[in-house]
């Protein structure tokens, strides 16, 4: 049942869902140019209905920035978790395990404090076979690390 052992990748190495990535920035600025278009070209509006209009589309394009924003980076020192709005630092030794089970939506971490943190920055998503990859590699480094700082 257990897959043979992928080789840890070079460091530093950054996993990012790049596919949803790509869809979610194409997407936010197409609808930002759409938008702004048609808000300058509907001459029944005012200034300030156009000016809305802009609003709203930089606002929709933030909103598709945010979530294009996960990744997870991993060097020497240990592994930063970017999420949607908070960013946490984790040194290796603090990474008892990478997991990503059937269903789950992305991977998680198992840490030393007891707590589990989701890293959205490598997600099932659009891209399953890249994401498989990478949480298997994330995985071969954590062992790796830990394994040559077990003294105790």
């Amino acid at each position: 049942m257990s897959a043979p052992r992928p080789e840890a990748p070079a460091l530093p190495v950054t996993f990012r869902p790049t596919l949803t990535r790509v869809v979610l920035l194409s997407v936010g600025l197409a609808m930002f140019l759409v938008i702004t278009v048609v808000a300058l070209m509907l001459e029944r509006l005012n200034v300030a209905e156009r000016i809305s209009f802009v609003f709203v589309a930089a606002l929709f394009f933030g909103v598709l920035a945010l979530l294009s924003r996960p990744k997870v980076e991993a060097d020497e020192a240990g592994v930063t978790v970017v999420n949607l709005t908070r960013t946490r630092r984790l040194a290796w030794e603090e990474i008892l395990r990478v997991n990503l089970r059937s269903g789950d939506p992305w991977v998680f971490l198992d840490l030393s404090d007891g707590t589990s943190l989701p890293a959205l920055g490598i997600q099932l998503g659009m891209a399953k076979q890249q994401a498989i990859r990478d949480a298997r590699a994330l995985r071969a480094l954590t062992e790796a690390r830990s394994a040559g700082d077990d003294t105790a």
